[in-house]
């Protein structure tokens, strides 16, 4: 999650008059899609968007504040929803807000345990030293300027498919700053190549991004059916990249004797972490079940394998001399359980509350009406992910998917790769920009990407292009309708 400077708190203000989503709920005993009263109009409606787009400037304005995310939308979430069962009460209705209120919860509930399992597995991996070997096998190799822009663009594109984009942004500019740190020419390309293409690589996935995870779970888009992007994401980085790549300096940074071990564990932990992706794609195209299931049976396995690196280490160190005083701690995965983002997770149930109480009061026909019905599924889609790169992506996606327009299979893959890729247009678009301008502050800046934004905009739109003249077939709906 991102924040913006002050004066782009205006624009801001104004997307989130149009970024309502809805939650799945219908009236009891009604057939078909559900059907929200239109209260916008009313004093509860008008008072919990106010609410809502106060506490989204507070969250924007994150890093001047020094005030977590979180809180502000948590509690926006629960005036909210005070808001909601009040307008309907007062028109004779008191069943449809609860209804909603609990599909909204089994939203946030799917959401959080998956990616509670993912992050505690990146988390682990991290604790053992798996990125770090990597690290300092790139570091150690003696490579040209130029190549180590190429490579660390290239791992970050295949390697945030799997990882989130944050996790991989990281772990590539640490290897851009430990060669290259004094040269600020260089740092600024790789640190832009690398946004681009972990937003890119994450978008043919749907474990790259909390977008397109939302996809699929929704069964918008099927696991295999991602693999339609791959080409168009291949050149959302590619164009920008080879553009860069011109301007990156000449030049062979001195090699560096950075010799790191993986811990004990590591490579099994890699293991049980592809083992937990596939049982979580078996639940979901197989079983036909929340794909969060697999990924909690997975979580499963990495706790009895980690009482397994427990016992060995308790046993290395009995078998040691006194340490000082001071023996190293033995690993526990509840300890990499503890390292999740909860600020993150607690910011997911903040937005998919507001955002879905706002919908209850109307809102999703408004912004329906005037993006899908007034401009058409590609103009609107192009503009979801512009508007990403302003916004949090999240609630963006959230708001499109919980709208379901009547959209073709392509459409639906064209808002999940805008969504994904929108984000590399500023450097605060996305969270990989954001926590690269931390990593390699005062050289990576918001000035910095915007000089390259122009070439970064030139492969989000041929991307765009080659998803509608590769998916040409995909992006009708069939006659008759959706």
């Amino acid at each position: 999650m991102k924040s913006l400077p002050a004066f782009r708190l205006f624009l801001v203000a104004l997307f989130a008059l149009l970024l309502p989503t809805v939650a799945q709920a219908a009236e009891a005993g009604a057939g078909g899609p559900p059907v929200f009263w239109n209260l916008t109009g009313s004093w509860y409606g008008m008072v919990a968007l106010l609410v809502f787009v106060l506490a989204y400037l507070l969250v924007v304005a994150e890093e001047a504040l020094h005030l977590r995310k979180s809180k502000p939308v948590m509690i926006a979430a629960a005036v909210i929803w005070v808001m909601v069962p009040l307008a309907y009460a007062a028109h004779g209705n008191t069943t449809l807000p609860q209804v909603a209120i609990r599909e909204n919860l089994l939203e946030y509930v799917e959401l959080m345990l998956f990616l509670l399992a993912a992050m505690t597995y990146i988390n682990t991996m991290q604790e053992r030293g798996v990125f770090d070997v990597l690290r300092g096998w790139l570091v150690s190799r003696g490579f040209s300027l130029r190549t180590i822009f190429w490579i660390t663009g290239l791992l970050a594109f295949f390697i945030s498919p799997v990882a989130d984009n944050l996790t991989t942004a990281l772990l590539m500019a640490a290897v851009v700053m430990a060669v290259a740190r004094d040269n600020p020419r260089f740092v600024v390309l790789a640190c832009i190549n690398i946004v681009v293409a972990a937003n890119a690589g994450g978008a043919f996935s749907p474990f790259g991004d909390i977008t397109t995870l939302m996809v699929w779970q929704r069964h918008m888009v099927t696991f295999t059916q991602f693999f339609d992007l791959f080409l168009p994401a291949v050149v959302n980085w590619l164009v920008p990249a080879a553009i860069m790549s011109f301007a990156v300096p000449h030049g062979r940074p001195r090699p560096m004797n950075e010799r790191v071990v993986l811990r004990p564990g590591g490579a099994m932990v890699i293991v049980l972490f592809f083992i937990t992706i596939a049982s979580a794609v078996a639940f979901h195209q197989f079983l036909h079940m929340p794909p969060m299931l697999g990924m909690m049976a997975g979580l499963g396995l990495l706790k009895l394998y980690g009482y397994r690196i427990k016992m060995r280490e308790r046993r290395a160190l009995a078998g040691m001399e006194g340490l000082g005083g001071q023996e190293p701690p033995v690993f526990d995965v509840f300890a990499q359980l503890q390292r999740a983002e909860w600020d993150t997770l607690m910011f997911f149930y903040g937005v998919i509350l507001c955002v879905g109480g706002l919908a209850a009061l109307g809102y999703l026909a408004l912004v329906s009406e005037a993006l899908y019905s007034g401009l058409g599924a590609t103009p609107a889609n192009v503009i979801v992910g512009l508007l990403s790169a302003l916004v949090d992506n999240i609630p963006v996606m959230y708001a499109v998917l919980t709208m379901q327009p009547d959209m073709s299979h392509g459409q639906w893959l064209l808002v999940t790769l805008t969504a994904g890729v929108g984000g590399s247009l500023l450097s605060i678009g996305s969270a990989a920009g954001v926590g690269l301008m931390g990593q390699a502050r005062g050289i990576y800046t918001f000035s910095s990407h915007l000089r390259w934004t122009w070439a970064v905009a030139l492969g989000y739109a041929a991307s765009i292009l080659v998803h509608l003249w590769l998916n040409a077939d995909l992006m009708h709906l069939p006659a008759g309708g959706g």
